[in-house]
C-alpha cells in the first residue's frame, strides 16, 4: 500500500465497544490505540491516525450538525491524509454518507463507513474484518489515484455507494443492502474492485464543504386509510419548506380529491414535494398511471429510484443552499453525486 495514511474517525457506534480486560460492562474503545485491540492493523502497512468524538455519539443522536462536523474533519485533513475511515453506528449510516455525499464537493479521495453488529472487543465480531478491509479500500490506489473517489460504505464483504445504500436487517451480518445501485466491490480472497460502477470524475476542482441544511422537512408515508385530518394538519405546518411523499409502487397515491388538493396548496406556498417509492427497489415512474398523474401535473418531483435516505438529506441539503424554489426543484432532478440512475 506504499504507506498510505488513512485517519480513522470514530463518531460512536458499536464497532468501538471492548470490555475491560476481557470482562464486565462494554466501553469506547481508545481509538489512539486500536492495534493493541486489532494487531491485524500494524500489518496493513498504513500510517493510521485517529479522531474520536468525545463523547461517542449514537448514531441515533445524528444530526445536519454532526454531518458538519464530520466533514470539517475531512477537510481540514484532506491535504495530508489519502484517505478517510469513518466509523458510525448502522441505523443511521445511510443518512450520513448520502449527506456527506453532497457535501463534499470535489470529492477524489476515498471517504469510506464502516461499523459493526457486534462490538470490537466481543470474540466473534464482524468489526474486525468491516474495520481492516474499510482501511484497505480507503488506502487502495492504481496509478497514484484512489481507485474509489467517493462516499462509500463497507459491510460485511460488499462496497457500496453510500447514498444509495438502506439498513435491511437490524441484527444479521449482512445489515445493508443496494438494491438500485450494483456495488462498487466485493472483498473475498482479494478485493475486487467493479471499475465500472465506480465514479471516476475526469476534472476536479478544490474539495470544498457545503454544510448548510434545512431540517424544515417531513417525510409523509402513505398507507391505506389515511387520516385526512392528520394529512393536512401536517403538510400545512406553517414553517414546513419540503415533504418527501413516500407513494405506493412506482409513484402512486390515492385517487382522492382532497389529497391533491391538499398537496396542491403546499406546493403553491412553495413547499417543495418529491416523490420516491417505499419500495426497497425500482424506481418512479410518474404518470405511468392515473394515481400518480395529478401528482406530476401539480409540480411534484419525482425522485426517480432515490432512496428516502438519499431524498431526504438532499432536500435538506438544497433547500440549505439559498437556492430559489425553481432552483431547488431542478437540482433535485439532477444526479448530483451518483444518487439517482441516469
Amino acid at each position: 500500500m506504499n504507506d498510505q495514511s488513512i485517519l480513522i474517525i470514530y463518531t460512536g457506534g458499536t464497532i468501538g465497544m471492548v470490555q475491560k480486560n476481557g470482562k464486565g460492562a462494554l466501553a469506547p474503545v481508545r481509538f489512539d490505540q486500536i492495534a493493541d485491540e486489532v494487531p491485524e492493523l500494524r500489518r496493513l502497512g498504513c500510517n493510521l491516525e485517529s479522531q474520536t468524538f468525545h463523547p461517542p455519539l449514537d448514531s441515533s443522536d445524528m444530526s445536519p450538525k454532526t454531518w458538519g462536523r464530520l466533514a470539517k474533519i475531512i477537510l481540514q485533513n484532506y491535504r495530508k491524509f489519502d484517505g478517510f475511515v469513518i466509523l458510525h453506528g448502522t441505523d443511521t449510516m445511510a443518512y450520513t454518507a448520502s449527506a456527506l455525499s453532497y457535501m463534499l464537493e470535489n470529492l477524489d479521495k476515498p471517504v469510506v463507513m464502516t461499523g459493526s453488529q457486534l462490538p470490537i472487543g466481543v470474540l466473534r465480531t464482524d468489526g474486525k474484518e468491516n474495520l481492516i478491509t474499510a482501511i484497505e479500500i480507503a488506502a487502495a490506489q492504481e496509478n497514484g489515484t484512489a481507485i474509489v473517489p467517493e462516499v462509500c460504505i463497507y459491510f460485511d464483504n460488499k462496497l457500496y455507494r453510500g447514498n444509495r445504500v438502506v439498513k435491511r436487517h437490524a441484527d444479521h451480518f449482512s445489515a445493508f443492502d443496494s438494491v438500485n445501485y450494483p456495488i462498487l466491490a466485493k472483498a473475498g480472497v482479494d478485493i475486487k474492485f467493479f471499475h465500472e460502477n465506480i465514479f471516476h470524475p475526469e476534472k476536479k476542482g478544490i474539495m470544498k464543504v457545503s454544510s448548510n441544511f434545512d431540517d424544515r422537512v417531513v417525510v409523509l408515508k402513505f398507507f391505506p386509510g389515511m387520516n385526512r385530518e392528520i394529512f393536512e394538519q401536517i403538510i400545512n405546518i406553517s414553517t414546513i419548506k419540503g415533504v418527501v411523499l413516500e407513494t405506493f409502487g412506482s409513484g402512486n397515491v390515492p385517487t382522492l380529491g382532497w389529497l391533491i388538493r391538499v398537496i396542491r396548496k403546499a406546493i403553491r406556498r412553495n413547499v417543495v414535494c418529491v416523490n420516491v417509492t417505499q419500495c426497497q427497489g425500482g424506481t418512479v415512474k410518474m404518470g405511468q398511471y392515473q394515481t400518480s398523474r395529478e401528482l406530476k401535473k401539480i409540480g411534484v418531483v419525482s425522485g426517480k429510484d432515490m432512496t428516502t435516505e438519499a431524498a431526504v438529506t438532499k432536500l435538506m441539503f438544497l433547500l440549505g443552499q439559498g437556492l430559489s424554489h425553481e432552483d431547488v426543484k431542478l437540482h433535485l432532478r439532477k444526479n448530483l453525486s451518483g444518487e439517482i440512475s441516469e
